[in-house]
């Protein structure tokens, strides 16, 4: 006797559907079309976890550069200033700093001019 796939298609509708909650109209109740609109759910998440990485980096870099510009140095002086200081803090931590830490910025803004010999 041949076999059927009756439950498991079943279980796999129902978790397709699950998915689908809080679609409108067909893209909820459909299953072709809330399948199409679940892949096109997935390609849209895959691609713009990758654009938001690309958006806060630049945010914490210009952040960074409008700090760094109050205290008279340019981003990519800073940055030049912070590799030859051998301080290796990332642009979300000088950010963040920037941001709620003035004191502790003024103090590795200072470390990067010494180190590039600018006073």
């Amino acid at each position: 006797m041949r076999t059927r796939k009756g439950s498991a298609r079943r279980q796999a509708k129902r978790r397709l559907f699950q998915r689908a909650e809080g679609y409108v109209g067909g893209r909820r109740r459909l299953y072709r079309t809330a399948k199409e609109t679940l892949v096109r759910a997935g390609v849209f998440a895959f691609r713009d976890r990758k654009t938001k990485r690309r958006n806060f980096r630049r945010l914490w870099i210009i952040r960074v550069n409008a700090a760094a510009r109050m205290h008279g140095l340019r981003y990519s002086q800073f940055i030049n200033g912070l590799l030859k200081a051998k301080i290796e803090l990332d642009r979300k931590t000088l950010a963040e700093m920037a941001v709620n830490d003035a004191a502790g910025f003024a103090v590795v803004v200072e470390a990067a001019k010494k180190a590039l010999g600018v006073s």
